[in-house]
């Protein structure tokens, strides 16, 4: 692959690659290009995110700039009694597993997508907000083609996304779900982007939208009040920053839990000669799962509980700590509706960025075609238990974009969906590329495992004696005879040290690589 003139970008579907794409040929940099394709993304992949959701973006300038933009979700200033919510439960059955999540009003936080885009726009794009929202507008107007995999996201979540009379105006027009070659058309959202163009995301935050939205959570069963709304802010954060075999690993930091728990899985790794190991071997394999079941426990073991304090991440990377868990290795011999985008520049720029609405919450803003979050209704985001929540805070969250540099220049940028699989998707990913030296499509495309509460799932492409030889009584194995989104979507833009850039888009989240 030749060395780029404007930019690549990875990204869960075609037409949000292209959205990106086409901002670069408009003279737009690396950031333009996220956030075009952040917007795209809304009607592109709907089942996955949405403008009532929030996330985060990794920014790193050529500048030399780390920043880490946080745009996810904060929880309400105040609650209601449990009896006045609109929050109940659903199961999610997806390929070989189910996964209970909460829905309704009740289930829904401040969501940061829309004010994210706008502050980091602002802050680093060269375009004005309505040309990044131009691909993004012809898309929700002319409709989107279902592809396989969107027909797959409706399907299992379809009890979501046809329970309103909007969601059923979207998703099934005629009564029955969008099939494959229909278009999923978002004529509302179109005419609401068009109008934060002029108004910006005041209108969003303190105006009609928001008074539409507060109206219905205080009559059916939701927390948000207009308090919330207008003062949510967009946070800048200094990234996390670890060593990893001489390269600088850059993630989500605290309060979020994702990028500090894949740091020490990688402190962990970073003790095992894993080249020497071999990629898919028994023992490759036993080391993944016990690295899994040493983080998980190191996070049960304290890190839930000083999760807000100052210091929680030197304590929980400090040598002692990591050694505690690293002499155990030595020793030793729920699907989440998220995507994710990266994207490098000519220029020296590069983004990564994450955003969700959970799995949506069922509630969409009447006249807007927006679908609000349900990110109070995640168990793996409520860890103390469902409205145990403290009120007015950043919600921790498992999603890490990240950027890996290599003599301060981005070598990887690479993040994922897949709720508590996020963390060991993208792990083992940069493991494939560093340890591994795979090129960034194998890497990618290599079958992966995922351990947790003593259930190890393991995709297909490993050996019958590989399986054979990790068989124990000690876990339940789960083996998938397909790769599915459960593993994640690691889609990933990696650049070497000649200047060549190459991208994958993960096949497991319908991902898809454009380049110009």
């Amino acid at each position: 692959m030749t060395k780029i003139t404007h930019g690549t970008i990875a990204a869960g579907h075609h037409k949000t690659a292209e959205a990106g794409i086409e901002m670069f040929r408009l003279g737009g940099n690396a950031f333009d290009a996220a956030t075009a394709a952040m917007l795209a993304s809304f009607v592109t992949e709907s089942a996955l995110t949405s403008a009532g959701g929030s996330g985060f973006l990794l920014a790193h300038t050529n500048q030399n700039e780390n920043i880490l933009f946080d745009f996810f979700s904060q929880t309400p200033r105040q609650k209601r009694h449990i009896n006045e919510l609109n929050f109940y439960p659903i199961e999610i059955v997806y390929g070989d597993a189910a996964q209970e999540f909460h829905i309704g009003l009740g289930a829904m936080a401040v969501p940061g997508n829309i004010a994210g885009i706008f502050h980091i726009q602002q802050r680093l794009g060269r375009l004005p907000f309505k040309v990044i929202a131009e691909p993004a507008i012809h898309y929700a107007k002319t409709g989107v083609e279902v592809g396989s995999f969107q027909h797959y996201c409706l399907n299992i979540l379809k009890q979501i996304m046809v329970s309103s009379p909007a969601g059923k105006q979207i998703y099934a027009p005629t009564g029955e779900i969008l099939q494959l070659g229909e278009k999923v058309v978002m004529r509302d959202f179109a005419d609401t982007l068009s109008q934060l163009a002029v108004t910006g995301c005041q209108e969003f935050y303190q105006g009609e939208i928001a008074r539409q939205l507060v109206s219905d959570c205080q009559e059916y069963g939701g927390y948000l009040t207009l308090e919330d709304l207008k003062s949510y802010q967009v946070l800048e954060r200094t990234p996390l920053k670890v060593n990893y075999r001489g390269n600088t690993f850059l993630t989500n930091p605290p309060p979020s839990s994702g990028g500090i728990l894949i740091a020490f899985a990688l402190e962990l790794l970073a003790k095992i000669d894993l080249e020497t190991v071999g990629f898919g071997t028994s023992r490759h394999l036993q080391i993944l799962a016990e690295v899994m079941r040493l983080t998980n426990a190191a996070r049960k073991d304290g890190y839930n509980t000083n999760i807000y304090q100052q210091d929680v991440a030197e304590q929980f990377l400090s040598i002692d700590h990591i050694a505690q868990y690293a002499k155990q290795l030595t020793d030793a011999h729920k699907w989440g509706s998220t995507t994710h985008i990266s994207v490098v520049d000519a220029e020296g720029n590069a983004a990564s960025v994450t955003t969700t609405h959970g799995e949506g919450s069922s509630y969409i803003i009447p006249g807007t075609g927006i679908m609000m979050n349900n990110i109070l209704g995640e168990e793996d985001l409520n860890p103390h238990g469902f409205h145990q929540w403290q009120e007015n805070v950043r919600i921790s969250s498992m999603m890490a974009p990240t950027i890996v540099l290599k003599n301060n220049q981005p070598e990887i940028v690479l993040g994922s969906g897949g709720a508590n699989r996020i963390r060991t998707a993208i792990l083992q990913v940069i493991s494939n590329i560093i340890d591994f030296k795979m090129p960034v499509e194998q890497a990618v495309s290599s079958p992966r495992v995922h351990w947790e509460n003593n259930v190890f799932n393991i995709e297909p492409g490993f050996s019958d004696s590989v399986i054979k030889a990790i068989d124990n009584d000690d876990d339940q194995l789960i083996l998938w005879n397909t790769k599915n989104m459960f593993f994640g979507g690691v889609h990933t833009v990696m650049e070497t040290s000649e200047g060549v850039i190459s991208g994958a888009g993960d096949e497991r989240r319908n991902g898809a690589i454009a380049q110009i």
